[in-house]
């Protein structure tokens, strides 16, 4: 019995040191590409070679709210100084409890108006329609029936008028030259039919008309641990999927697409929680098999602040919610695994979201149980154990810290040597403490799961110092 559990025990560990040099090549690949198209892209800047400001496609802002009061006044106030030629608002109220309507009409001074909405995708009806044509561009405040974030994003769709659109949750704010871009992709290549942006965390940050006045890290210390994981995703992995057409996801808060397209794939899915991921995969899926040339990129240098948890408990919902929906996306479209017609995406993304996603949480929670196990028969070689976790903590210290580091050095952004020093010190606390907490949580996402498809996933909402001093007006 006991060679057998050794046996077990052996080749475990070969497992394990396979998934985890898997994983820390990938982040290594990763950050170099992804370090290097920012050097690139800043070049490009400075060498002033990107395309005139003169040339804009229509963009239609659709902004889905539910109990928003206290951010989305501030956050359509930011959108109205966007620099940017043609583009409408459209806020849609999901049926909220609380004053978001109220607040937007008082504060725009919207009337209300009588005007046929063409269905076009599927969306529970509208209670009431309110425009404005005194703004800078034109706003519109649909009130409807609750149906969820992606009902209120099918009926943003069916309302709008420009061929492309952006969502952006209530709590973003976009940066001044955002919407320029991210249309960027689409003058340079008409078969784009969706964008990615950057999405940074404002906790903390203080923008003044759109424009970032000055970057901090955040006091609280679980946001502070959130900014070093998006950098690390969002400079290395994104980049890279971007290289060979297989980003299969995009940002809720963040991403713009060609309506025509996704009408035709037929939208927003009510039938998930992750619908921003699962809008990006049925695209991929529909364009593949309807033999529709396409692509969908990733605008590193467009620009999006939103807000992160500050508490525990917010973040554990949250991160349930994103494992629930990149569960529900993967298993919709599961023909994509490991078939040839989707390529790269087949081989390289889905199996990459699939092992190092969608099972990782399971793969640690079971190699700390084996670890455990291993200790209480005396067959783990607890020296080796220990030099190899921090040989590998430490490795992804470094690639998180440089991932981080090359994003602040390749848009001039500075930080103080307090921050730097905060950033260093919680790196490795994020990659250990904070990373097997969200595992569990993940891992034990489907207890006591319940099909709530209309629900909005909510966590405590705060006025930034931006939204404070009123920076906007």
């Amino acid at each position: 019995m006991l060679e057998t559990l050794k046996v077990f025990l052996d080749w475990t560990g070969y497992f394990f040191i396979a998934y985890l040099i898997g994983y820390s090549t990938f982040l290594f690949i990763s950050l170099v590409v992804g370090s290097l198209e920012l050097y690139k892209l800043r070049r490009r800047e400075l060498m002033k070679n990107i395309l005139p400001q003169d040339y804009y496609v229509p963009i239609t802002i659709i902004v889905p709210a539910y109990n928003e009061e206290v951010t989305v006044v501030e956050n359509v106030k930011s959108l109205l100084q966007l620099e940017y030629r043609s583009y409408e608002i459209i806020v849609v109220d999901d049926g909220s409890t609380d004053n978001t309507s109220k607040k937007l009409i008082e504060a725009f001074d919207l009337r209300p108006v009588h005007c046929p909405i063409r269905r076009q995708l599927p969306c529970q009806p509208e209670e009431f329609v309110y425009e404005s044509r005194l703004q800078k561009v034109p706003l519109t405040l649909i009130r409807k029936r609750n149906g969820g974030k992606a009902d209120a994003l099918n009926m943003g769709i069916n309302a709008s008028t420009f061929p492309y659109f952006i969502c952006i949750d209530a709590d973003s704010f976009l940066q001044y030259d955002s919407l320029r871009r991210i249309a960027q992709p689409i003058l340079e290549n008409d078969n784009v039919v969706a964008v990615g942006g950057m999405v940074r965390i404002s906790n903390a940050v203080e923008l003044e008309n759109g424009r970032l006045k000055k970057y901090r890290m955040p006091r609280n210390i679980l946001a502070c641990m959130q900014v070093l994981e998006y950098a690390r995703s969002f400079l290395a992995s994104r980049i890279l999927f971007d290289k060979f057409n297989g980003s299969l996801i995009i940002s809720g808060a963040f991403g713009l697409f060609k309506k025509e397209t996704v009408i035709a794939a037929g939208g927003y899915s009510n039938e998930t929680i992750g619908e921003d991921m699962e809008l990006v995969v049925k695209l991929h899926e529909y364009c593949t098999m309807n033999h529709i040339n396409y692509s969908i990129r990733y605008a590193s240098d467009a620009i999006c602040w939103t807000q992160v948890p500050e508490n525990l408990r917010d973040l554990c919902r949250q991160r349930k919610r994103w494992h629930l929906g990149l569960f529900q996306s993967m298993f919709a479209h599961r023909k994509m695994f490991s078939n040839p017609k989707f390529g790269a995406v087949s081989f390289i993304s889905y199996l990459y979201f699939l092992i190092y996603e969608l099972f990782s949480p399971f793969i640690e929670i079971f190699g700390v149980i084996t670890m455990l196990l291993a200790w209480a028969t005396g067959l783990l070689h607890v020296p080796f154990m220990i030099m190899f976790f921090l040989i590998y903590a430490g490795f992804s210290s470094i690639l998180s810290l440089s991932a981080f580091f090359s994003r602040l050095y390749t848009t001039d952004m500075k930080i103080s040597f307090i921050d730097g020093v905060k950033a260093v010190l919680l790196c490795f606390f994020e990659l250990t403490c904070l990373r097997f907490i969200l595992a569990w949580v993940r891992s034990t996402a489907f207890i006591g799961y319940r099909k709530k498809k209309t629900q909005w996933g909510r966590i405590e909402r705060k006025k930034s110092s931006c939204i404070k001093k009123r920076v906007w007006l």
